[in-house]
């Protein structure tokens, strides 16, 4: 029988040493890159407007109604209805209507009106989930813009509760 060599060839592998200075090397790379693309992101973007240039406005204590007013904004009475699926379902919805320039009381009831019609076609399953709530946001704001041609620019719901 022949002599075989059974062991194994030894290794040669980096030493411990070539193996630390690989792995700092690719810190200050990695470190490099990082600093170079903040400088590159925050070169960028437009520059901030400079404290002493913000204009300063002095508070004044006004009532919700007054500031509503001075802004085209009506607040509308809570609408309270059942929908039209399942029938035992009601729902309670405030608005606030904001106008394109001087707010109009008769055009807010007319528009107030019209949504409570809308809201005795809803059914539940419409409304579920936030796509239900902006669908149905959507269609508030449709409808208030149709029915005050066009002086309602925009429908702020203040509470949408569902019994």
């Amino acid at each position: 029988m022949a002599i075989v060599d059974d062991t194994a060839p030894p290794r040669n592998e980096p030493s411990m040493m070539v193996q630390i200075v690989v792995l700092v090397g690719l810190t200050v790379v990695a470190i490099a890159i990082g600093w170079l693309a903040g400088l590159y992101l925050s070169g960028s973007q437009p520059d901030a407007r400079k404290p002493a240039e913000v204009e300063v406005v002095k508070a004044s204590e006004t009532d919700l109604a007054e500031a509503g007013a001075r802004l085209g904004v009506v607040y509308l009475e809570p609408i309270t209805t059942n929908l039209a699926g399942p029938a035992e379902t009601w729902a309670r919805l405030e608005l606030a209507l904001v106008f394109d320039g001087e707010a109009d009381l008769v055009t807010a009831q007319t528009v107030q009106q019209d949504i409570l019609a809308y809201l005795r076609t809803v059914k539940f399953h419409q409304v579920e989930g936030p796509s239900g709530f902006q669908h149905l946001k959507s269609d508030i704001e449709e409808r208030a813009a149709i029915r005050s041609d066009g002086k309602v620019r925009g429908v702020l719901i203040r509470t949408l509760l569902f019994e």
